[in-house]
């Protein structure tokens, strides 16, 4: 008896194997499913954040402002901005817009090189077309006066 009982045992842990695989394939279809849904590729819009001068800013944080509605707001840890320092790239916002003009406004405040307190308004007018629509905000803050400058590239 005891070795049909081992037999058995093995039996389930195979099963109960197949059945957490098969769980996992469904839920990753689903996920999958789920942002066609809410981001589909003909309306979505994704925001991204660059340092085009990797030295002149330290972010404390950004907030983003799409037709005059606020879509996100990030406080940076001293590990994030260590990252965007050494050329990382973070996405700020992905969502849907519908076809037409829209503005995007960014409010970024930071600590600059020369150690003095920056708090930077930009707006950048753009046309959502058909399709998937990118747009990079690269800061750049160069010595000496380590003034910040935001700059907007629209990718396709």
């Amino acid at each position: 008896m005891a070795v049909s009982s081992v037999a058995i045992a093995a039996n389930l842990d195979e099963e109960i194997t197949n059945l957490k695989a098969e769980v996992s394939a469904h839920s990753s279809k689903i996920f999958q499913l789920e942002q066609k849904i809410l981001h589909p590729v003909d309306t979505r819009l994704a925001v991204s954040l660059t340092l085009a001068d990797r030295g002149g800013l330290d972010l404390d944080s950004v907030e983003l402002f799409v037709d005059g509605q606020a879509v996100t707001s990030h406080l940076y840890t001293a590990r994030e901005s260590g990252s965007l320092r050494q050329g990382g790239t973070q996405q700020l916002f992905t969502g849907n817009l519908a076809n037409g003009t829209h503005t995007l406004k960014a409010i970024i405040t930071a600590r600059a090189a020369n150690d003095r307190f920056v708090r930077r308004e930009s707006t950048h007018r753009f046309q959502k077309r058909p399709g998937a629509l990118r747009l990079e905000l690269a800061l750049d803050a160069k010595a000496p006066d380590y003034e910040p400058r935001v700059s907007f590239v629209e990718r396709k």
